[in-house]
């Protein structure tokens, strides 16, 4: 599975033979240098490039273009090398832009031959930069890593590499511009721009960074970063970059308006329907453009449009979008707190100023300059509010038409696509599991979107830190709503997986959650009744484990056809309900190896319980707390954004009071399963 790094991140590498795949919103040169243990680059022999493409165990490509593939064999790579460092630049000859910042944020992923990723990140954060150290490939303890890196160079080149302790950085960086331009008539051309649709403005905290500190859902496209400016005004923050080129289509190899054809010269331009057949795939037809945004009045943002970000399909587009509002809305907040934070303190530093002056003491002027500090501390607050204020309406326009465009595994339980749902045949690339929002801007929920296949367990915490209404709640209450809560996320992980493809588990010893589990018990969902006592939670536990232990030895033995015929190669979901209750040490160590090693070989735990009763099995199950993703019955504001740390509040996606939606789901699955005989 896929690891997708933010910036310092590291992720072991499986193997030596590796491609590093890099997809841009524009030309870009690609290069790598050989360093020491230190990173240090000891001479111009150690860097590959577009004019000296191979060094031993790597080669880049020859040109500039908006994709690359970069070869590596890392068993080749000389053992005085301890560092590739991957490099990515803005091409100094040409019309292209003189900044990252003005394209899509560079997307670079590290991958198997046969092209499935091994860890992927977005470099965003990039302003004036023109040359950056997107990747780093480096030894530790005789194995490789991959390290996001994202460090990027307003110097270009030269700035890199004298960085990076070269004596002659602009001399080589000459060289490879040089060459570049002699290759740009057979370079890729990048993508056209897309239709220019408006962003809120941030002022001082402009939409152009990315994750940092945590781990986001991740995704190929960045709309976080994709902003590049509208050609009708130039530099315009908040403007949306071009879009990615597709293979085979309009910008693919052989460049714009003139795709890749079977057998037969590309069309010339007016010769009628173009041909987007490609011997090497059964359809390669472009994806449609995301619909005009309809004209605004002049000197107005333009309204808003459901699905126009980037991406090759319009679930990928919405992703993005909500990705997008997401960050917007988390910087747009972090400037108006930065702003109220500059001017208290601005005012308490006035005010101190004036206490500590003589002359203030007598008479009114005292009193006349702590008015005045208050009065320009007033007018800075509301000149912040009004710039949050505008851009939270435009959030709010965005969501309006974006929430009734969203599909299924997106949308809230009340969302009118419900009422035409039908069993998906192709997995989804993500699933709503709640909503967030700011006290700031109460008016925008933003859907909390995670990518499918589940990377990591979910654990509905039921503990009465939480409350219902504002008000304390009790334990019993408490956990009847996370069960429901589990019992509402499991029932849209059925909904959105094909017939078949997804199994539910459930572990109640106590046979406390009959009521919460009636839906899925009766839909005929479940693989079997809840499991109760500690017999039942043994025979579960033993099943699933040992359906890990046989997946796992299958794909690391390179025999996946070995597996026992009839084992169930679908998705799996054990829901453990009153934990810690019924579980002796054995079946507590068994969960923690399912949440550990479940998600890689599709088994997947959702825990509802409150930690604070598993107490007295001591700091043994802190790694399962910390391996889980923590969701909450209700409201809480436990969760922080990868760019500023914002403390958002989620809210869980529960059902309307009195919908029958998520029977009527159920019932559908269930019909689904049988016709399919699963």
């Amino acid at each position: 599975m896929t690891a997708e790094l933010t910036r310092g991140q590291n992720h072991p590498l499986p193997g030596a033979r590796l491609e590093i795949r890099v997809s841009a919103g524009t030309q870009v040169v690609a290069g790598a240098t050989f360093g020491d243990e230190n990173g240090t680059l000891h001479g111009a022999g150690g860097v590959a490039h577009p004019g000296s493409p191979t060094l031993p165990g790597l080669e880049v490509s020859r040109q500039a273009a908006a994709d690359h593939r970069l070869a590596v064999d890392l068993d080749a790579v000389p053992d005085a090398v301890h560092r590739v460092s991957v490099l990515l630049a803005l091409p100094e000859a040409g019309r292209g832009p003189a900044r990252f910042g003005a394209v899509a944020a560079p997307f670079v992923a590290v991958t198997h031959l046969d092209g499935d990723e091994v860890a992927s990140y977005t470099i965003t954060g990039l302003e004036a930069e023109s040359a950056v150290v997107a990747l780093e490939l480096y030894r530790r303890q005789g194995a490789w890593k991959v390290r996001a890196v994202g460090q990027g160079y307003a110097g270009g080149l030269a700035e890199l590499f004298a960085d990076q302790k070269l004596p002659e950085a602009h001399r080589l960086a000459g060289t490879i511009h040089e060459a570049v331009a002699g290759g740009l008539a057979r370079s890729v051309p990048a993508p056209p721009a897309a239709a220019p649709a408006h962003r809120p403005d941030h002022g001082s905290a402009p939409r152009s960074g990315g994750p940092d500190g945590a781990v986001p859902p991740g995704s190929p496209y960045d709309p976080q970063g994709a902003h590049a400016p509208n050609p009708q005004t130039p530099g315009a923050p908040g403007q949306r970059g071009a879009p990615q080129p597709y293979p085979g289509g309009p910008d693919g190899p052989d460049g714009p308006g003139e795709p890749v054809t079977a057998g037969q010269p590309s069309a010339p331009a007016g010769a009628g329907p173009i041909d987007y057949t490609h011997p090497r795939r059964q359809t390669a037809a472009p994806p449609p453009p995301p619909p005009a945004a309809p004209p605004a009045e002049p000197g107005q943002p333009a309204r808003p449009v459901a699905g126009d970000a980037t991406g090759w399909s319009m679930e990928e587009r919405l992703y993005n979008q909500v990705w997008g509002m997401f960050e917007d809305l988390a910087r747009t907040t972090a400037a108006y707190r930065s702003a109220v934070d500059f001017a208290d303190s601005r005012m308490e530093k006035e005010l101190d100023q004036a206490l500590s002056d003589p002359r203030n003491r007598i008479g009114g002027q005292g009193d006349a300059a702590r008015e005045a500090a208050r009065a320009r501390h007033g007018q800075l607050v509301a000149q912040a509010r009004e710039v949050l204020d505008r851009d939270v309406a435009q959030l709010v326009a965005e969501a309006e038409v974006v929430e009734p465009a969203l599909p299924a595994a997106f949308a809230r339980w009340d969302n009118p696509v419900w009422h035409a749902y039908r069993v998906p045949m192709e997995i989804p690339m993500a699933l709503r599991l709640g909503d967030l929002h700011l006290p700031e801007a109460d008016r925008v929920r933003i859907p909390m979107l995670v990518r499918l296949p589940l990377e990591r367990g979910l654990w509905i915490d039921c503990g009465r830190a939480a409350s219902l209404d504002g008000l304390p709640a009790d334990s019993h209450e408490m956990r009847r709503a996370g069960l429901e809560t589990a019992v509402a996320h499991a029932a849209r992980l059925l909904a959105v997986y094909p017939a078949g493809e997804f199994t539910v588990h459930v572990i109640d010893p106590a046979g406390s959650g009959a009521q919460a589990l009636a839906p899925l018990v009766r839909g005929g969902v479940l693989a079997a009744p809840p499991a109760q006592g500690a017999a039942g939670a043994a025979d579960v536990l033993a099943r699933l484990t040992q359906r890990v232990d046989l997946v796992q030895m299958a794909l690391r033995g390179g025999a996946p056809d070995a597996l026992p015929p009839g084992l169930d190669t679908s998705q799996h979901l054990l829901i453990v309900n009153d934990f810690p209750h019924g579980f002796d040490d054995r079946a507590v160590n068994q969960l923690r190896y399912l949440a550990d090693e479940g998600p890689a070989v599709g088994v997947h735990l959702m825990m509802v319980a409150d930690r604070e009763e598993s107490a007295g099995f001591g700091p043994l199950l802190d790694p399962l707390w910390r391996s889980l993703l923590r969701l909450t019955p209700v409201a809480d504001d436990h969760l922080a954004d990868p760019w500023v740390g914002h403390a958002w509040t989620y809210e869980p996606p529960l059902v309307p009071p009195g919908s029958q939606v998520l029977e009527q789901v159920l019932a559908q699955v269930a019909a689904a399963r049988r016709s399919w005989g699963r």
